[in-house]
């Protein structure tokens, strides 16, 4: 399973449902697009030191952008530009899931309801 970045907020700030649904999953995966965006809210080293701790005790995978997932999050934002807010770092995201084939875990149902074929399912804090 792939973790969207408001999941992996709400895991940081003790969401027991985030904590639950992080130790259900068989495989923990997050966008590289995720992790920058985790590193962009950290307030001090500690913060870093704390989820980088995270990540590694739990097994999660970085996964890298690459060719293919720039060319699938171009197209989600063709598709969906001149009909929703989507953003750039959810388009990354969501190519990610869509090229390893994988489901996303996101509170951003508004968003991954626009995207076809994206296998998502749907957290609530």
């Amino acid at each position: 399973m792939i973790f969207d970045t408001d999941v992996m907020i709400w895991a940081f700030r003790g969401n027991p449902k985030a904590l639950d649904a992080i130790d259900s999953a068989a495989d923990r995966s997050i966008s590289s697009v995720t992790y920058m965006e985790l590193l962009q809210g950290v307030r001090n080293k500690k913060e870093l030191q704390e989820i980088k701790r995270f990540l590694s005790v739990l097994g999660f995978k970085t996964l890298p952008l690459s060719a293919n997932i720039s060319s699938r999050a171009i197209s989600i934002m063709e598709l969906t530009s001149l009909k929703s807010d989507l953003g750039i770092c959810d388009a990354l995201i969501f190519a990610t899931a869509l090229d390893i084939g994988d489901t996303l875990l996101s509170g951003n149902a508004k968003h991954f309801k626009e995207v076809p074929l994206l296998d998502a399912a749907m957290f609530r804090p």
